[in-house]
């Protein structure tokens, strides 16, 4: 059985991971080490209710199982815990978004090319309806035209969610993004872009916050029997992902994506954030200005520690 490690539990991501792990036979989280803003009464709880050993260091979680999975909500840290893995030529799992920067971006790309196995990102990319999209578009022998995707909550750290969901649903990467306005009712905004796709397809990403949506989807394709519209079962988002991560770990066929397909998403985010800062011009995302744009994790850190529920304290 797969022994994975949680490196911070910052987020409910290892809580559900742990569950849905615990569903079947092929994998376990087995250790736990934490360094991110919960307390060691979460930390210990999490790992009482899970029979997990706790790891004094990263190095000490690294030597004890198969793949580590990095659970910070601060993406500007994620870089930080993966050389431990490499060194002992061994998987890590970075969990969304995997940086906010170019720079950052490079570095992944550097230590990939180098040898480093590094896996993540989003659970839509691989969710069973976008699974179930790619099977009807082959049956129809069908093109998608158009992508809408609302999500919500927040600009990036969950937004990246929909740019993930985009960009597998057309296995292909935007040309360019443009802010198309902002709708703010009651205390709620929504912020619209628009994608223009190297194949031609066009997509919208409504990301309303700090609302909380499931990915209200629809899709338009070049046969009316293949267009869908669809709501992401959020029950199933993380058995699809996973399954894909077992396959991959047990050497056999999977979905999960090379780091360079990964890492589009967040050059269209950055894009994005680029036209919005631009007034709503558009930008290329291989326009030199990305350079300049970043997603603070640090920040991003500050407001969700502030505002989160000791959720670890129960199984």
């Amino acid at each position: 059985m797969l022994k994975f490690g949680a490196i911070t539990i910052d987020t409910s991501h290892p809580k559900s991971f742990c569950k849905k792990l615990a569903e079947g036979e092929r994998g376990r989280y087995v250790a736990v080490f934490n360094d991110g803003f919960r307390g060691e009464d979460e930390v210990n709880a999490f790992a009482g209710f899970n029979n997990l050993k706790v790891c004094s260091s990263v190095e000490e979680l690294a030597d004890i199982v198969d793949i580590g999975l990095v659970h910070s909500c601060n993406w500007d840290k994620h870089l930080s815990y993966v050389a431990p893995f490499i060194e002992r030529n061994k998987p890590v799992f970075i969990d969304k978004p995997l940086v906010g920067n170019l720079k950052d971006a490079r570095k992944l790309v550097e230590l990939v090319n180098a040898g480093a196995k590094i896996l993540g990102s989003s659970a839509l990319r691989y969710c069973y309806e976008v699974q179930n999209v790619h099977a009807t578009l082959q049956e129809h022998n069908a093109k998608i035209l158009h992508v809408n995707v609302s999500v919500g909550t927040n600009e990036y750290d969950y937004a990246i969610h929909a740019y993930e969901m985009i960009c597998a649903l057309l296995k292909d990467r935007p040309v360019d993004a443009r802010y198309m306005g902002t709708a703010s009712i009651d205390g709620h905004a929504c912020d619209s872009y628009f994608f223009n796709f190297a194949c031609g397809a066009t997509a919208v990403i409504n990301n309303v916050t700090p609302k909380h949506t499931n990915f209200h989807t629809t899709i338009l394709t070049d046969v009316r029997a293949a267009d869908a519209c669809f709501t992401v079962e959020a029950s199933k988002l993380y058995e699809a992902m996973l399954i894909e991560v077992c396959n991959e770990l047990e050497g056999k066929e999977n979905l999960l994506a090379p780091i360079a397909d990964q890492l589009i998403p967040i050059k269209a985010a950055l894009a994005c954030k680029a036209s919005k800062l631009a007034g709503g011009k558009t930008v290329a995302l291989d326009d030199p200005c990305l350079e300049e744009i970043s997603f603070d994790g640090y920040a991003f850190e500050a407001g969700y520690s502030a505002g989160a529920a000791k959720s670890y304290l129960n199984p």
